[in-house]
């Protein structure tokens, strides 16, 4: 088989939902499925598998995550539900002020200067160390196996890292990027699908964070290195600012829709924007899911909550609106009455006044975990340290250099974060982990996910094969080829301006593992859209 036919499947093809019993995890590529699930059948809890399969994401998918990123979970480990922000702050020399003078206006998307600090490695430590059966080491191992043996590149992968590779051509020109070419361009071309990727970089660098349980990257010899090339390069991220980071143990949010608890990580993540969304629909009922009222009405609701979650979210400490008063009954109800039978123009409300890689696991003792980590914008800022194979996130670029925005950037702040997993409870008891990944389209994927579940009755896979919109500005829709053409044409003559797509890319890409209550069997539906995997036993 050549690389062409790789990607090309002309013929519908449809998956079942998976059971199993003992143990099960779903991501977006198979090798790093199988790795949770290699450390599951060693003895390890559901924790130690989405440790595992996260590290092994950072090799086999790079396109979407990386040593150097950030990272959240959602764990519900002995009838609780613990929440884990991992996402780092902005360094200490970077500022509104310093940009300025240094006549930026807008805040890059490559390069040195949008680099805040990675929380991804100091979530698989204090994961492991809190939850985990199994050491670090020992969950890093099948990670660490992949980066030196190398694996075949899976055909969307494969897709996106020569899409990557031949835009950064234009857009990185630096001596910063000479490392991300010499490691994920070898032989001058991304590797093709079918062909073996290795890098011995990136098996020192996990196998140094797993023997030190992180302390290498935020204190040790990463650090030093990657202080080194920062400043060798103009960059603002210092080793003190790795020191002074440490992930943050948070109280999930949420709210209630129709009899269920959907739960999410408070600000600084999207997570909040779901909720609103799905606080704004929860009185409403819906005929069918192929039909153009519910299109309508979730396209609505949905750009409301994206109006407030951008003008407010930020990190928690510094928004000027809460998260209560954004989530109140009230607030949800005078934002429903502005859903009418036209498309409109979103704007934000006043409550006072009235790119990531996602994965879920779950054991045979009824731990469960919904976890998510994100360079952004694929590979990131197009940083990688040298000799290290740690590819830095650019989550700066969402700060705002307006000193009056909630989400203005600060030295030491949290920017507003787009990765958030989500979790599903009824009446106390864990249904289980629900995500989607995909920049600015992950609260539209979450409320689908949950409505497709909850007010249509899908299994898990059927609300991942559904057809899929986002909405992307103003009255501006995208819907995937699938959508019934009655529903374009309809949701046209309301106003929306609809486009269609046939990329089905930017719709996201999710994994959801439900539990049956009675019975503990597992079910788990994983992204047609990608090179998706269930492992189970």
């Amino acid at each position: 088989m050549n690389t062409d036919q790789a990607h090309t499947y002309p013929y519908a093809s449809t998956r079942n939902v998976t059971f199993a019993k003992n143990g099960m995890v779903a991501t977006s590529q198979p090798l790093a499925a199988q790795a949770g699930l290699d450390i599951l059948k060693q003895g390890g809890n559901a924790v130690d598998a989405a440790v595992a399969a996260a590290a092994a994401l950072t090799v086999v998918e790079p396109t979407s995550n990386g040593i150097g990123g950030d990272a959240f979970a959602l764990v519900w480990m002995k009838d609780e539900l613990h929440g884990l922000n991992a996402s780092g702050q902005a360094p200490e020399k970077l500022s509104i002020e310093t940009l300025k003078a240094a006549g930026v206006e807008e805040i890059p998307k490559f390069g040195l200067t949008p680099v805040t600090v990675p929380g991804a490695p100091a979530a698989w430590a204090e994961l492991s160390e809190k939850f985990g059966k199994l050491t670090l080491e020992e969950t890093l191992a099948p990670a660490v196996k992949l980066a030196r043996e190398g694996f075949p590149l899976s055909p969307t992968l494969a897709k996106y890292w020569n899409k990557a590779a031949v835009a950064y051509q234009k857009a990185w020109q630096g001596e910063e990027f000479n490392e991300w070419y010499r490691i994920f361009t070898p032989d001058g071309k991304a590797p093709q699908a079918g062909e073996m990727w290795h890098s011995e970089d990136h098996a020192r660098t996990l196998e140094e964070i797993a023997s030190t349980k992180a302390a290498s990257f935020y204190s040790g010899s990463l650090a030093e290195k990657l202080d080194s090339f920062s400043r060798k390069h103009g960059g603002y991220i210092r080793k003190s600012d790795l020191e002074a980071f440490k992930p943050e143990w948070v109280k999930p949010i949420s709210v209630r829709y129709k009899g269920y608890d959907v739960w999410e990580i408070p600000p600084n993540g999207q997570g909040l924007v779901a909720l609103m969304a799905l606080n704004m629909l929860k009185e409403d009922s819906f005929a069918a899911r192929e039909d153009e009222a519910t299109y309508h009405h979730q396209i609505e609701a949905m750009k409301l909550a994206f109006a407030d979650g951008e003008t407010y979210i930020t990190e928690e400490k510094h928004m000027s609106r809460s998260v209560e008063a954004l989530l109140s009954k009230e607030y949800a109800a005078e934002r429903r009455s502005l859903i009418g039978d036209e498309a409109l123009t979103p704007e934000a409300g006043d409550p006072s006044a009235s790119g990531t890689v996602y994965l879920a696991a779950a054991d045979g003792d009824g731990n469960m975990v919904s976890f998510i980590q994100s360079n952004y914008m694929g590979f990131g800022s197009g940083a990688v340290v040298p000799g290290t194979g740690i590819a830095l996130q650019n989550r700066g670029h969402n700060f705002s250099l307006d000193p009056n925005h909630d989400n203005a950037l600060q030295p030491g702040k949290k920017t507003f974060h787009t990765i958030i997993p989500g979790f599903l409870t009824k009446n106390g008891e864990a249904i289980g982990p629900f995500g989607v990944m995909g920049g600015f389209m992950q609260p539209q994927g979450h409320m689908q996910m949950i409505m497709n579940t909850i007010d249509f009755g899908l299994n898990p896979q059927a609300s991942l094969d559904a057809p899929r919109w986002q909405w992307m500005s103003g009255k501006k829709v995208v819907l995937e080829h699938s959508v019934p053409n009655h529903i374009a044409q309809a949701l046209a003559a309301r106003g929306h301006e609809v486009q269609l797509t046939h990329d089905s890319g930017m719709f996201g890409r999710g994994q959801i593992i439900w539990k049956d209550p009675k019975t503990g069997v597992l079910q788990g539906g994983t992204e047609p859209r990608t090179d998706g995997s269930v492992a189970a036993y």
